[in-house]
């Protein structure tokens, strides 16, 4: 009987045995870390994963966006790159502030007071609206004139080129001759001076090729409408005007109480 006891104990015992050594493994390891969550912790920055999934590359499209000044929105570098070549000459600023190009009128062409040219734009605007630098130069002369009224003659910086403001209303506070001038540095005000309509303020406005003497009131005027509409440099203009005098018979220039 005793035997009997310990059989059938020893055959439930390995029973027990057979039926543990058939469980799944994963019971009876502990579970393995998943390496997309574990974060290590650094004294330097928050904990971040150690495995990132990977983000989509940046469209190549995109433009690079350069730093802009305090205030004011960031703007493309290709944008910068492409908005003067390299050793350009920067175009004429339009002298009145505030006038477009769509603006202006060519009124180079048309005759004035005994039948005599214009040779010159007039630009329309308010009385007192600012007058402004076309380009860099120097102030060459000063002067009040019959038909021009209170005038500014600007050499450029080869003293080569003048631009002629006329009927200005006043002077720009502090204007001088022989002072240095940027594009776009003021001059004074549009008016009607000189033989100008009170009723049509406006700024008569001239560019001109000096001549070897560099009379300011002695030179080759150059149509201001095309370049400051942007349909013709000024290089072009001049080397137009340069063909044209040579081939022509030299004008006669007014007085300077005239101009």
């Amino acid at each position: 009987m005793r035997a009997v006891l310990i059989f059938v104990m020893g055959a439930l015992f390995g029973a027990v045995l057979v039926y543990l050594a058939m469980l799944p493994a994963s019971l009876h390891a502990p579970a393995a870390p998943n390496v997309e969550t574990v974060r290590v912790a650094s004294p330097a920055s928050p904990a971040v994963p150690t495995t990132l999934p990977p983000g989509p590359s940046p469209p190549a499209s995109v433009a690079t966006i350069a730093p802009a000044p305090h205030g004011e929105a960031p703007v493309a570098a290709s944008s910068v790159a492409s908005s003067a070549a390299p050793g350009s000459e920067p175009p004429l600023l339009i002298p009145v502030i505030g006038v477009s190009a769509n603006q202006l009128s060519d009124t180079f062409d048309q005759s004035r007071a005994q039948g005599r040219p214009h040779d010159a734009i007039d630009i329309m605007a308010p009385r007192g609206t600012r007058v402004v630098a076309a380009a860099d130069g120097t102030v060459a002369k000063l002067f009040t004139s019959v038909r021009g009224g209170l005038t500014v003659y600007e050499f450029d910086p080869t003293a080569t080129v003048e631009y002629y403001y006329a009927h200005l209303d006043s002077y720009a506070p502090g204007l001088a001759e022989g002072m240095v001038l940027q594009r776009g540095d003021p001059i004074g005000f549009v008016g009607s001076t000189g033989d100008a309509n009170p009723a049509g303020p406006h700024l008569h406005f001239e560019i001109a090729m000096l001549g070897p003497e560099k009379s300011w009131w002695k030179a080759t005027d150059i149509n201001p409408y095309p370049i400051l509409t942007g349909n013709q440099t000024l290089q072009q203009a001049v080397a137009a005007a340069t063909l044209a005098k040579a081939t022509s018979s030299p004008a006669v220039s007014p007085p300077p109480s005239q101009r």
